[in-house]
């Protein structure tokens, strides 16, 4: 923990990260797999709130979001901006500080949520005291990447800084905006907002929170590690940097399109449709670009499980981001909202993007940082074929079971009354939640495997201590 040297990378706090990243990557999707059950037999709850569907189901989105994808985004944010500026990390306490800090927050407030305290906000359910200790971390976060940054003897900033930088700016901006609140006890506040307006500023955050983090900075880990995988320079670089700005302009703007048919002005609910749309041109610039960087590689794909994750990774982002543009158009939107094809959308892109896309990143990652070979190549090819099994039997039950709630809900009858009862669709969603249970089980098995896997690599073993190369700061290259 006492790395602190000026001319070797600090990489301890690195797998740190990776092991929480891991350990909170099982115990969210566990959670998940279970309300998944409650689904089809309710009573598993045996009577406790802490074990109802409305406790559980906040803890696995923020286990997910923030446990897993902050934890694996600090670990490769810590890792990738120290090689791409060639200087240690600026501040490596503040960084273990993060690292640490982060975990007891996270369960901390998952803690909470089991309590039933909660702003019953979507992805920031947690209470004002956990908001502010949020900033307080992710400002110290943004301390140590950007400081780093400033201390590069690199004159160019690499590609994944942005999106990497464009992350922690938005996030931080969104997460205090969303939750300004007026506390009235130690544990319980009241937005500041009211309304309309209350929903409008919720699903700016909302969905700006899934482009940023979800998406943004899990595009900064591509840009980074997926030309390392390949062996080979991303394909175009301007391309990669005319679809940064392209997509932090446009995607700012698109939240809108979760609020079709309400209270809310059409003029914002069309502006969240046009933008949504507009959004296809960068997110399919970024999907290409990273296709064509390993279009030459694809003999590595053979033998190279960590490739075999980030490449469908790609697949899976193009997919989910095809499938966003087309759900905020009204017509679609009229018949997918609040129906179980959002829970399938959400899906494809938190499993086959953000999952896959870190699962690879780990297995390339955990053994360079040991100097070690993976244990067992043979288990990740497994983890592989498990991921994508579960991810495609996921969305597609939940495309199924989306789909027929919609077209069910909008049937009426001869006289204009609803031809179908909210409980008598329901009742019939039965079969595809069995098929979401079986993948859910698959998905996380495989993901198990992978810990299991990354613990034995790591097993006894310290960081690698990788020097510092010399750079001409003139010219930015090896000395």
């Amino acid at each position: 923990m006492n790395e602190v040297s000026n001319n070797t990378y600090h990489d301890n706090v690195v797998i740190r990260l990776v092991q929480f990243s891991v350990i909170w990557a099982v115990l969210a999707m566990t959670v998940g797999v279970y309300i998944s059950a409650e689904l089809i037999w309710p009573t598993i709850d045996f009577g406790q709130f802490w074990l109802s569907f409305g406790r559980l189901r906040p803890l696995h989105t923020n286990g997910i979001v923030f446990g897993f994808g902050v934890s694996a985004l600090m670990a490769t944010a810590f890792y990738s901006v120290q090689r791409t500026s060639h200087v240690p990390l600026f501040a490596p306490r503040l960084a273990w500080f993060c690292c640490y800090a982060w975990q007891l927050l996270v369960l901390s407030g998952g803690l909470s949520l089991l309590a039933g305290m909660t702003s019953a906000k979507e992805y920031a359910e947690l209470e004002w005291p956990f908001d502010i200790l949020i900033a307080v971390i992710w400002i110290c976060f943004g301390i140590v990447f950007f400081g780093t940054i400033a201390t590069r003897k690199i004159k160019q900033i690499y590609i994944s800084n942005w999106f990497y930088g464009a992350l922690i700016i938005v996030v931080a901006m969104l997460h205090i905006v969303n939750n300004l609140a007026i506390p009235v006890s130690p544990m319980k506040s009241y937005s500041l907002y009211a309304g309309a307006q209350d929903a409008v500023v919720q699903w700016w955050y909302g969905h700006n929170a899934v482009g940023f983090l979800l998406t943004g900075g899990f595009l900064g880990m591509m840009y980074y590690f997926l030309p390392k995988q390949a062996g080979r320079p991303i394909w175009s670089y301007r391309l990669s940097v005319v679809a940064f700005w392209a997509f932090v302009y446009s995607y700012i703007w698109a939240g809108p399109h979760h609020l079709h048919y309400s209270a809310i002005p059409e003029w914002v609910q069309s502006l969240g449709v046009i933008m949504s749309v507009i959004l296809l041109v960068p997110s399919w610039a970024t999907m290409i670009n990273g296709i064509m960087t390993v279009s030459t590689a694809w003999e590595k794909l053979k033998t190279d499980p960590a490739l075999k994750f980030i490449v469908l990774s790609l697949a899976f982002y193009g997919l989910a981001t095809f499938e966003g543009p087309m759900m905020a158009i009204r017509s679609v939107n009229v018949v997918s909202h609040f129906t179980d094809w959002t829970i399938g959308h959400v899906h494809s892109g938190a499993l086959g993007w953000n999952a896959m896309i870190t699962y690879g990143t780990f297995y390339f990652l955990v053994p360079r940082l040991v100097g070690a070979d993976l244990h067992s190549v043979r288990l990740a090819n497994i983890h592989f074929w498990m991921a994508l099994a579960g991810t495609m039997l996921y969305i597609v039950a939940m495309w199924g079971a989306g789909v027929s709630q919609g077209l069910l809900w909008l049937s009426i009858d001869e006289i204009g009354e609803l031809s179908f009862s909210f409980k008598d669709i329901m009742s019939s969603m039965t079969p595809f939640y069995l098929l979401r249970l079986v993948a859910g089980l698959i998905f996380l098995t495989g993901t198990v495997l992978m810990a299991y896997n990354l613990f034995m690599t790591l097993k006894g073993r310290q960081a690698v201590k990788v020097q510092v190369p010399a750079v001409d700061p003139a010219y930015g290259v090896n000395a």
